[in-house]
C-alpha cells in the first residue's frame, strides 16, 4: 500500500482542518476536506477513503455517529477511522471506541502524534488486505479444478442459476456447450495417466484462447468433458464457438510426456432465450439438452458440433 493513499480529514472548524491537511501533505498523504459529517458522507459516496480523521465535536453528525453510519455503508476496503477530540476522559475514550472509532487523537494535535497515528492505520490497513488476499486465494482454490485451473461443478451449481436469472430479467439468450474428448480412455491406455492429464491441460488452454475474457466461463464437468457457459450468446453463436474450438483442437498436436498426440472433441449445446412470458428455465433442462445433443455429435461419428435453442 503507498504512502500516499487518500485521508479524509473532516471538521467543521476551518482553520483547524487545514492545519492537519498541511501536516499530512507534508508527510506526502494525499488529502480531502469535509466541512461536516454529512459532507463526508456525501465524499463517500464518489470515492473510497482507506483512513478518515474527524473532529469529535460537529453539528448535526458528530464525530461518533458519522464513525457508525460509515461501519453501515458497503466499502471496497476496510476504513481506519481516528476520532479527533478535545475529551480525554477515559469513559469520552471508550464511548468514541465503540462508536466504531480504532483510534483517537487529542486536541492539540502534535503533528509527529498525527502522523504517527495514521501509520499505525496503515499497517493495520495492510494486515486487513493481506487477510482479504489471502482469502480470495482460498476462496478460488474452492471452485477451481486443480489440473485443468476450470471452475469445478461447485461453482457451476452456484453461478449459472444467477446467469439465467440475469439472461430472464435482461431478456438477453444465454448459450452452453458440453464439450467432451473424444476415446480419451484409450488416450489415458496407450500412453497413461499422465499424458491424459497433459492432454486434459492442453484442451481447456485451447478453451480458454477461444473464449471472450470475463464474460464466458468454463467448468470441468467431469472426467474429459467440460462445459462452457456463454452469456449474452444465441444458439448461432454458440455454434460457431463450438466450430472454431473444434477445429482448433483437431488441427493442433499435443504435447503429453514423450508423445505427440492429436485429437478430437465432441461438442453439444444448449440457448436459452426468453420470450415476452420470461419464464425461467432450470440449470438443469439447459444442461441435460446441451448433453442429448453432444450424444448427438458422438452417435454420429464424433468430432461434431450440435446446438439445440430453446424459447423459454
Amino acid at each position: 500500500m503507498k504512502t500516499n493513499l487518500d485521508i479524509l480529514v473532516v471538521d467543521d472548524d476551518k482553520v483547524a482542518r487545514k492545519i492537519v491537511e498541511k501536516h499530512l501533505k507534508k508527510a506526502g498523504f494525499r488529502t480531502a476536506g469535509a466541512n461536516d459529517g454529512q459532507h463526508a458522507l456525501d465524499l463517500f459516496d464518489d470515492q473510497f477513503f482507506p483512513i478518515v480523521l474527524t473532529d469529535w465535536m460537529m453539528p448535526e453528525i458528530d464525530g461518533p455517529k458519522l464513525c457508525r453510519l460509515i461501519r453501515e455503508k458497503r466499502t471496497k476496503g476496510y476504513v481506519y477511522i481516528v476520532l479527533i477530540t478535545a475529551k480525554n476522559s477515559k469513559t469520552d475514550i471508550v464511548s468514541g471506541l465503540k462508536s466504531g472509532a480504532d483510534d483517537y487523537l487529542t486536541k492539540p494535535i502534535h503533528p509527529a502524534e498525527l502522523i504517527a497515528r495514521v501509520h499505525s492505520g496503515i499497517r493495520v490497513l495492510k494486515l486487513e488486505d493481506s487477510l482479504m488476499k489471502a482469502q480470495e486465494s482460498i476462496r478460488q482454490l474452492s471452485i477451481t479444478d486443480p489440473l485443468t485451473g476450470c471452475y469445478n461443478r461447485s461453482h457451476l451449481n452456484e453461478r449459472l442459476p444467477a446467469e439465467l436469472m440475469n439472461a430472464q430479467q435482461l431478456s438477453h439468450p444465454l448459450s452452453i456447450i458440453m464439450a467432451d474428448i473424444d476415446y480419451f480412455k484409450k488416450v489415458n491406455d496407450t500412453y497413461g495417466h499422465q499424458a491424459g492429464d497433459d492432454i486434459l491441460k492442453q484442451f481447456a488452454g485451447c478453451i480458454f484462447r477461444e473464449i471472450r475474457k470475463k464474460i464466458d466461463w468454463v467448468v470441468r464437468y467431469g472426467g474429459e468433458e467440460f462445459l462452457i457457459t456463454l452469456p449474452q450468446t444465441t444458439a448461432s453463436g454458440a455454434f460457431h464457438m463450438a466450430e472454431r474450438l473444434r477445429c482448433a483442437v483437431e488441427s493442433t498436436t499435443m504435447p503429453a510426456g514423450e508423445h505427440h498426440i492429436q485429437i478430437t472433441a465432441s461438442f453439444g449445446g444448449s440457448c436459452a432465450f426468453f420470450n415476452d412470458e420470461k419464464k425461467p428455465v432450470a440449470m438443469a433442462n439447459m444442461i441435460a439438452a446441451a448433453d442429448k445433443k453432444l450424444y448427438q455429435s458422438k452417435e454420429m461419428g464424433r468430432n461434431q458440433v450440435h446446438i439445440d435453442g430453446f424459447a423459454c
